[in-house]
């Protein structure tokens, strides 16, 4: 490409090129386990977040967008290829990106930005090696920690002493003042608001003074299906150890919900350091005049349930656990204000910013563009989709997962992959009526025919994603035996 050998001619160290409009810089940055209204301009009522607000009012907020696997590192991999977890095998929290999959980076990389990594990747456990497609990174093994971590840094370990946080984003705001002589690519990737919560101090104590109850779901589980109450006690029960109780329900002590409030308090104070981070990166590019032709956008790998349906963690297909923020500000394609309601997945990634950056799209992609929908282009867009969880030996209690979401109902059944019978009952929900999915329509006759839409149209959509059939044997090659922080 021209503009590429144009680019490369620049003497390393030379101011930046001249805009343009047509190969934007981007800078995505991805929270891990921050649900879709964990901020203030999505309508929480007390979580303030100035800077992913700036995102929404000064360019756009989707209203709808969801992953089609709620797991970090099948999410990640997803909106890196624009593949469905099935089809990219990343279909657990332990394996890495395969390195012969055209991606979203390798793309960008290949022809001609510069590229960068910085944060959490989480895919592939014990490796924290530089992975291909990027010229500088910044990472670590596993999850990482809330406070000092040894980051390999191109190549050199090295211990960061601090808030992950507050290291991560002076990584990359040092890396963002370099001259950069080429369009680049930043992908900055979050801990928070990751368990174990762990606000800095600062914010350790910000919200002591706001009452927190359990959801009005919690506890109304007539109708439901037995392995939520299964759950209940069990690694991702609102009772169970992730957050250092066992209580039986239906009978919590006074401690056990104190301990629950402190949860959720803690959860979303790790979220305001997030958004001042996302103000520093901000600030940077205004300085160094790149604000507005940057492509700058915000979301996460999946969402998280707290305490829906006596449940903490994701994985499910509720709400909570699907749902994720997605912010995007680039002025010269963006109208300030805008709100995107037509229902976005993770696998649209990768498509939406190659299109934005005019570089060619990937060869092979479950996902589109959502270009035009910023345009504000009134196109035919998705009316469906499908959603999978492939079971893990470390949760035998959360099934397989197989549903479909619409824009008004949700289907979804659960074939248990340790090949027994199904042993939990499938849900129907009319999101319309039932926001919060309180109530399971699968026996009502009233429903009869929309449940018989709903299967033929999951169907449709495992053929058209090429999925794996709905029983699956047990993945073998999973880990049993795990650090309790990593399985996590």
């Amino acid at each position: 490409m021209a503009w590429v050998l144009l680019l490369c001619g620049i003497a390393a160290g030379a101011a930046d090129p001249p805009a343009d409009s047509e190969h934007p810089n981007v800078v995505y940055v991805v929270t891990d386990d921050q649900r879709w209204d964990a901020m203030s301009c999505a309508g929480h009522p007390f979580l303030k977040t100035p800077n992913m607000d700036r995102l929404a009012v000064e360019g756009a907020r989707f209203a709808n967008a969801f992953v089609t696997t709620s797991l970090c590192s099948p999410s990640r991999a997803s909106s890196l290829s624009g593949l469905y977890a099935h089809c990219h095998g990343v279909i657990n929290n332990f394996t890495d990106f395969p390195r012969d999959i055209p991606s979203l980076h390798g793309r960008l990389h290949a022809a001609g930005y510069e590229t960068a990594y910085i944060g959490k990747w989480h895919m592939g456990e014990d490796d924290d090696s530089p992975r291909l497609g990027f010229d500088y990174w910044a990472s670590h093994r596993g999850q990482g920690n809330y406070y000092d971590n040894e980051f390999n840094i191109n190549g050199e370990r090295r211990k960061l002493d601090g808030y992950y946080t507050h290291r991560v984003i002076d990584l990359a705001t040092e890396w963002l003042r370099r001259p950069h002589d080429r369009p680049f690519l930043l992908i900055v990737g979050h801990k928070a608001p990751h368990t174990p919560f762990t606000p800095e101090e600062a914010y350790r104590h910000v919200f002591d003074d706001v009452e927190i109850r359990y959801p009005d779901s919690a506890f109304q589980l007539d109708g439901k299906p037995d392995w939520v109450k299964e759950r209940l006690v069990t690694w991702h029960g609102i009772y169970g150890p992730l957050f250092g109780f066992r209580e039986k329900f239906p009978d919590p002590r006074p401690e056990a919900v104190a301990d629950f409030a402190r949860f959720v308090r803690s959860y979303l104070a790790t979220i305001l350091s997030v958004d001042d981070s996302l103000g520093r990166i901000l600030q940077v590019l205004q300085e160094t005049g790149r604000l507005d032709r940057t492509l700058v956008i915000f979301t996460s790998d999946n969402g998280m349930l707290l305490g829906e349906y006596g449940m903490t963690d994701k994985r499910t297909m509720n709400e909570p656990s699907i749902r994720v923020p997605l912010l995007v500000r680039y002025p010269p394609l963006i109208r300030p204000g805008t709100v995107v309601n037509e229902m976005v997945l993770n696998v649209d990634t990768a498509p939406s910013v190659l299109d934005i950056c005019g570089v060619e799209g990937l060869p092979r992609t479950h996902g589109r563009s959502w270009k035009p929908l910023l345009e504000g282009k009134p196109i035919p867009w998705r009316k469906s989709w499908y959603y999978e969880y492939n079971y893990e030996k470390q949760f035998p209690y959360t099934p397989n997962v197989r549903g479909v979401r619409t824009e008004r109902y949700k289907y979804v059944h659960y074939p248990h992959g340790d090949g027994s019978p199904d042993r939990h009952r499938a849900e129907l929900y009319d999101l319309q009526n039932d926001p919060q999915e309180r109530y399971n329509r699968i026996d009502d006759p009233a429903y009869a025919e929309v449940l018989a839409e709903l299967k033929d149209e999951l169907k449709r959509l495992q053929q058209q994603t090429e999925a794996l059939p709905d029983r699956m044997p047990l993945d073998e090659g999973v880990k049993t035996e795990l650090p309790e922080e990593s399985i996590r």
